[in-house]
């Protein structure tokens, strides 16, 4: 996994969106520092649409921040 950068700030929307699903996984590490265990889980929760759906949301709200601190990407 890429190194972050010590900033929110992004050239596109795109890479908003990466930036903020990158961040949502660091914190599924930060949280389970084990990938035996994470790998384990993931085979658990991938078929689960409720579970799909609630880390969506998660990258969703990390967007908002990101995209805020990219004042919406200025032209």
């Amino acid at each position: 996994m890429k190194e972050f950068a010590a900033s929110l700030e992004t050239a596109t929307p795109r890479e908003g969106v990466d930036l903020a699903a990158r961040l949502a996984w660091e914190m599924v590490r930060k949280v389970q520092p084990s990938k035996s265990i994470r790998d384990r889980l993931v085979v658990i929760y991938e078929d689960d649409a409720e579970t799909i759906l609630m880390a969506c949301q998660i990258i969703a709200t990390n967007f908002q921040a990101i995209a805020a601190a990219n004042n919406y990407w200025r032209d």
